[in-house]
């Protein structure tokens, strides 16, 4: 990496980057390490993981040029938090120490794990407890965190039926708000039912981002059934009726596409 920075021989494009302008290759290729992971595509995980890990390299020789951090600081610094963060396993904050066989509590390991990340929060300034959830997460994964933070304190519903009930009263108000043909509203309410969809998936201890990446390799595979069988029978999509694709899209779906 510090050759591909070397001002006078190193490359044109590394040169002219910053922390700023490579963060969409980061986002990039974290997607494609889960995307490997999700096919079961281990031989390319490999390569995946070590063009994420690129990205760290990157940002962290960007930091030593600037002099703020280099990458055995990232190392060490994370190093530390492990440590800090896992007293039931390092009881004397110690990378060497240990615990004996059979005296873990998961309550008390989740209670103190809670706590800690309460005070790492107050030491850097963000009291409240969605303070440090970040702003550019994807947006279901960011309202898991947001529910997940706020339930750690006992604003939760008590069992999926709540949510359910939630969803179903978030819907009636979308459909009122169509009713109405205030497209502000719509916009607004539907926020909503996204939200309390995710709150479901969170009680049912489903990944909402996973589940409907499932979804919409789902919806693929039906649709491309029916531009398969169009294919088949020399005729464009757009010359199709609603009907015909309806009725090869239940076909897939019987195929268990």
């Amino acid at each position: 990496m510090s050759r591909l920075r070397e001002p006078d021989t190193g490359c044109p494009w590394d040169l002219q980057q910053d922390y700023l302008s490579i963060t969409p290759s980061t986002l990039e290729e974290a997607y494609e390490v889960v995307d490997a992971i999700e096919k079961a595509d281990y031989a390319h995980l490999k390569e995946e993981l070590g063009d994420l890990l690129f990205q760290v390299v990157f940002y962290s020789r960007l930091g030593q040029e600037d002099g703020y951090f280099s990458f055995p600081d990232i190392v060490s610094e994370l190093v530390d938090k492990l440590v800090r963060r896992h007293p039931h396993v390092f009881p004397d904050g110690t990378l060497h120490s240990r615990v004996e066989q059979g005296t873990r509590d998961e309550e008390a390991i989740k209670a103190n794990w809670e706590a800690l990340k309460s005070e790492e929060r107050a030491a850097k300034g963000k009291a409240g407890i969605l303070d440090d959830v970040p702003l550019t997460l994807p947006a279901l994964s960011r309202a898991a965190k947001l529910q997940k933070r706020a339930a750690g304190v006992g604003f939760d519903w008590a069992d999926t039926a709540g949510v359910v009930g939630k969803i179903e009263e978030e819907l009636a108000e979308v459909k009122a708000a169509l009713a109405a043909g205030d497209s502000a509203a719509v916009a607004g309410e539907l926020g909503d039912l996204l939200f309390a969809t995710v709150n479901l998936s969170r009680h049912l201890k489903l990944d909402a981002e996973a589940t409907l990446r499932s979804g919409n390799r789902k919806f693929e595979r039906r649709f491309r059934y029916i531009e398969d069988k169009a294919r088949e029978q020399g005729v464009n999509l757009e010359s199709l009726s609603l009907e015909t694709m309806d009725k090869w899209w239940d076909e897939a779906k019987e195929g268990v596409l």
